[in-house]
């Protein structure tokens, strides 16, 4: 029996998606709920499963083809055997034939065990079939093709033996000593009397096409997708950004005096984002246009406060939202920041993750960018940059100082935040920062 493969429903905002790949060849066996494909929408990659267990029948659309919700892109025939296996013999056979297929196979086993003997040495060994290997995500597969690795000797640590990026790394990292400590003795030739060296590859000829090579490559939907936001917002909204500065010493003193029992007690570490979200939340409270956002003519004032955390990926920069971040203690929030940065490495992201948002943080501050202009996240109103603690001079109560700075950039809307509106937010912002017990108290 034959069964379809089908794209499942996509989100409303998203009209299809791109297969990026297949994990089965017709022939391979599958087994229910197993992944057989991904592919990849303008935020996340999905995984579509296989509907029944059985074979893979046909592939309808190969890796790069553009999919809709519902299409057709494979079969699976359902009940047949493994690729190779043949169907067993008829009943009828099985009870006439019973003593001769006995000789045979005592026959067999003695032939096998004399060549067991004979050419120990020359048996392959055992592989895991294709329904054994592990499923592993984009990015890591990228990363096994890359260095050409076999994913069945690399010890998954995620949920079910499932293999991380960091796994596949370590690996990499076990392999470095022992291809560096053969390197010196194939150089030196001992690997056999025959041993030739191998001249060095002509360089190309400077001015010829080979000395200047180029590489094309399909821009992937994330990216697309991320260009096309990026330019509406340049193109649809009045941006102004504005800046300022924030003397970083109390927060940092802050967490060094408590990083470990937090660490101990609430078992994720304490960063600094859980401060700037706080106090963004706070400052959005204060000022409901930066937490609004224009529908039409209409402006719409969210009663909410969901804040998008800039995350960059193996696939690009994605922005997954913390929801009702009014709500979460500080804990809350370093954990869902943590687990959103170890999605995003995995590609195991959702669309629920990624979907809404009210206002956006971005640090640029992790890549060493010590002042720039976020763009705004449409329809979002306004977009919060932070960036590099650097010590500088600094005048402090009429004497020079030496102090961990940071600079601060909120770009707005200013067709729904005024100068004066954002101004003050960003102030607001860098008191609560330089005074964090206001956190605590909300003045």
């Amino acid at each position: 029996m034959s069964i379809e493969v089908k794209i499942p429903q996509l989100p409303e905002s998203v009209a299809d998606a791109t297969i990026v790949s297949w994990h089965k060849r017709p022939g391979d066996a599958v087994q229910r709920d197993e992944t057989l494909v991904d592919i990849e929408t303008d935020k996340v990659v999905l995984e579509v499963p296989a509907p029944e267990d059985g074979v893979l029948g046909d592939i309808v659309e190969d890796e790069g083809s553009v999919v809709t919700a519902g299409q057709v892109i494979g079969h699976v025939e359902q009940g047949e055997g493994r690729k190779g296996k043949k169907p067993a013999a008829g009943a009828a056979d099985q009870d006439g034939g019973k003593d001769k297929d006995k000789d045979k196979d005592a026959e067999k086993n003695r032939n096998g065990e004399d060549q067991g003997q004979g050419k120990g040495d020359d048996k392959a060994p055992a592989t895991p079939s294709g329904d054994q290997a592990p499923s592993l995500s984009p990015a890591v597969r990228k990363l096994v093709a890359e260095h050409d690795l076999d994913p069945a000797r690399i010890e998954g640590s995620g949920k079910g033996g499932r293999i991380l990026k960091e796994d596949v790394l370590r690996h990499l990292q076990a392999q470095a000593p022992a291809e560096s400590a053969s390197a010196p003795e194939a150089a030196s030739g001992e690997s056999g009397a025959g041993a030739t060296q191998s001249a060095p590859e002509p360089r190309p000829e400077p001015g010829t096409p080979e000395a200047r090579p180029e590489k094309r490559v399909p821009m992937t939907r994330l990216r697309a997708r991320v260009a096309e936001r990026l330019v509406e917002a340049q193109q649809t909204a009045a941006m102004l950004t504005t800046f300022n500065e924030v003397n970083m010493k109390p927060v940092m003193d802050l967490r060094a005096q408590y990083k470990d029992r937090f660490e101990k007690r609430h078992g994720v570490r304490l960063g600094f984002m859980s401060f700037f979200v706080k106090a963004a939340t706070e400052a959005l409270k204060r000022f409901p246009e930066v937490n609004a956002s224009i529908d039409g003519r209409d402006v719409v004032y969210h009663g909410y406060f969901d804040i998008g955390i800039a995350v960059s990926s193996p696939r690009g920069l994605v922005v997954p939202i913390l929801r009702d971040t009014d709500a979460l203690t500080m804990p809350d929030i370093e954990r869902a920041i943590a687990d959103f940065g170890r999605q995003a490495e995995e590609g195991s992201l959702g669309i629920e993750d990624l979907t809404g948002g009210t206002f956006t943080i971005s640090n640029g501050g992790v890549f060493g960018s010590l002042l720039s202009t976020p763009i705004i996240n449409p329809p979002q109103s306004a977009i919060l940059g932070m960036h590099r603690i650097q010590e500088r001079p600094v005048a402090e109560n009429g004497e020079v100082v030496i102090r961990p700075m940071m600079y601060l950039a909120v770009s707005y809307d200013h067709r729904l935040v005024d100068g004066r509106e954002a101004v003050q937010f960003l102030v607001t912002i860098k008191d609560m920062l330089e005074d964090p017990t206001r956190l605590l108290l909300e003045v």
